[in-house]
């Protein structure tokens, strides 16, 4: 139960940070979408070049957190050690991956599409090397159980990166500026890149204090354990990933000309909708993996493995429920041209819920140092999402996208319940689970069945009611009143 409030606790600062981060990055679609028209196909170049940069992140941390936090909470490893190894390799290899992208600029420029503007290239280069040593102080500081700093230094890159596109994109053409000459061929896609650049070298600068704390140096024969213990868990990041971000890879390859790119940049900017999934998963896991590790050996962590399962189900469902009923509000959030593809936002969202599940079932082979699994599931969930894709994509456009992440993530999310209840078995209070999920499915339906015969401002007052309703389940069944702190004092005094 202990572990349980830690874990409450660290997730409301890690979600609050991610949750007001992206929310003020939410500000951004609005800035783009508006800025740049959907015929103009700049948002898809966007989203394409994002789609690279997650797969190379993935690839330059080679699995080194999830390494960390199992090797720093090892009896007989130190800490110190382990944490100056890994930041020194990661630092090698993401130097060593942007000379090469260097000396092979033109020949990558021109795979990848982009052969009129090489500067792309480098630039997601620097900014992705620079993002992948970062990952490690960030661990760190997850590590050290300092989620104030952690918090702080990702709010401030939200806040200089919104702040210099608002600059770029808005403020300047208004006043009618042109300092430098930046505007001499118009407002140009390419600052999007280079502020992220800026933003991400000046964050990195900021982590003085742990670059301190890395006083252990290289241990080769540690780090030869540690990648024993990593590479499966590349292959499952890179599978991972791929099913977030190789429909935008795949997309413009499958669906070619100016109309490929038109129509990723509209499936780019309606996902961002979907994304509060993201953000739930996102917190939860920065909270959870250090516990997990760190209470690997207690006796009761399996009931709170299980009961960790059921409280992210119940609140990634209050979250699809929220995003759904208000969907005719959040629609605004991009440009009117982008709008026709806001029908992919409940599939990407009920992926994401399933990547949510998927990463909670994941444990049971970290745990046991088999995470050669881990790479399978994944390996075959990509595997589907590829299919998918290639099949569908000529025939349905991005809405072939939006399954193609069902289907991953639900094979992948499958597999690793039935291996894991046979490996390392976890009660999962499955019929809970599976009444929350009917009542989110009702609530759904009745939701998409009203609003054929509601007009906007009605229908908002009875999504309201919906979500109110499974609200009060979940404090009938989970969350009683009486234990919330601070007001909960208050109905135990009435009942």
């Amino acid at each position: 139960m202990a572990n349980l409030k830690a874990l409450a606790k660290d997730t409301a600062i890690y979600g609050l940070s991610s949750i007001i981060g992206r929310f003020l990055n939410y500000l951004l679609v609005p800035i783009y979408t508006y800025v740049i028209n959907a015929g103009s196909g700049g948002y898809g170049v966007v989203t394409n070049m994002y789609a690279y940069t997650a797969l190379l992140l993935v690839i330059l941390t080679y699995g080194m957190e999830t390494t960390f936090f199992r090797f720093a909470n090892k009896s007989g490893e130190d800490s110190g050690k382990v944490y100056s190894t890994i930041l020194t390799s990661v630092l090698a290899t993401s130097a060593l991956f942007f000379i090469l992208v260097l000396v092979f600029l033109d020949p990558i420029s021109s795979a990848m599409g982009y052969p009129e503007h090489p500067d792309y290239i480098w630039v997601m280069a620097a900014t992705v090397a620079l993002d992948a040593f970062q990952s490690i102080p960030f661990a760190y500081l997850r590590f050290r159980k300092r989620p104030y700093r952690f918090a702080a230094l990702k709010l401030l890159f939200i806040l200089m990166s919104i702040g210099l596109n608002l600059l770029y994109f808005v403020i300047l053409p208004k006043l009618g500026l042109n300092p430098f000459g930046i505007y001499d061929n118009g407002i140009q896609v390419g600052f999007v890149f280079y502020i992220n650049l800026f933003c991400t070298g000046f964050i990195t600068f900021l982590f003085y204090g742990e670059y301190k704390d890395a006083r252990s140096g290289f241990d080769w024969s540690l780090m030869k354990r540690m990648l024993g213990y990593s590479w499966p868990i590349l292959i499952l990041g890179i599978a991972g990933v791929l099913n977030q971000s190789a429909s935008q890879i795949i997309y413009p390859l499958v669906r070619d000309g100016e109309e490929g790119v038109r129509e990723l940049g509209i499936y780019g900017a309606c996902i961002k909708i979907a994304m509060i999934m993201a953000m739930i998963t996102q917190a939860f896991r920065y909270a959870y993996e250090p516990i997990v590790f760190a209470g690997a050996k207690d006796r009761d962590s399996k009931e709170m493995y299980g009961k960790a399962m059921k409280f992210f189900i119940i609140f990634t469902l209050l979250a699809f429920l929220c995003v759904i009923g208000f969907l005719d509000v959040l629609k605004y959030i991009i440009g009117e041209s982008y709008r026709e593809g806001l029908r992919v936002v409940p599939i990407v969202m009920a992926a994401e819920i399933m990547m949510g599940i998927y990463f909670n079932l994941s444990f049971w082979y970290k745990l046991i140092d088999q995470t050669l699994w881990g790479a399978l599931f994944s390996g075959a969930g990509c595997l589907a999402l590829f299919a998918v894709n290639f099949i569908f994509i000529p025939k349905i456009g991005y809405m072939a996208c939006a399954w193609a992440g069902v289907a991953g993530y639900g094979i992948a999310m499958l597999l690793s319940y039935f291996v894991g209840q046979k490996k390392y078995p976890i009660a999962y209070p499955l019929k809970d689970i599976a009444i929350y999920v009917i009542a989110a499915a009702v609530i759904y339906c009745a939701m998409q069945l009203t609003s054929k015969f509601l007009g906007t401002i009605p229908q908002l007052a009875v999504n309201c009611v919906l979500i109110a309703l499974f609200c009060a389940l979940i404090v009938k069944r989970d969350l009683p009143l009486s234990d919330l702190p601070v007001i909960g004092k208050h109905f135990r005094k009435s009942c």
